[in-house]
């Protein structure tokens, strides 16, 4: 698995566009790290932290580096709106 990327999505329970995503990425089998922000508020400043607002989903692609090191590569707002770019990063 060396050189994939990681994916994290920060999501509410309220939010349609995130539960779309969620089904998206379950029925295409692609693995992902749910982190629900409504349960847990270092989430909500982990997802402030990273994309300046609290806007869900927002989808944050990371590759480990030197010694494991993990790096932020890119991150996306939205999923619709995002959905082929979305895409294109799962399959690199």
């Amino acid at each position: 698995m060396e050189g994939k990327l990681e994916l994290e999505l920060y999501t509410r329970p309220t939010c349609s566009d995130c539960q779309d995503a969620k089904k998206y990425l379950i029925s295409n089998r692609i693995h992902y790290i749910d982190k629900d922000v409504s349960k847990n508020l270092s989430l909500e400043e982990e997802l402030k932290k990273i994309s300046g607002t609290q806007i869900v989903p927002m989808f944050a692609f990371y590759k480990k580096g030197i010694f494991g090191k993990r790096k932020l590569v890119k991150y996306f707002i939205g999923f619709e709106n995002n959905k082929n770019e979305i895409i294109s990063m799962l399959i690199k």
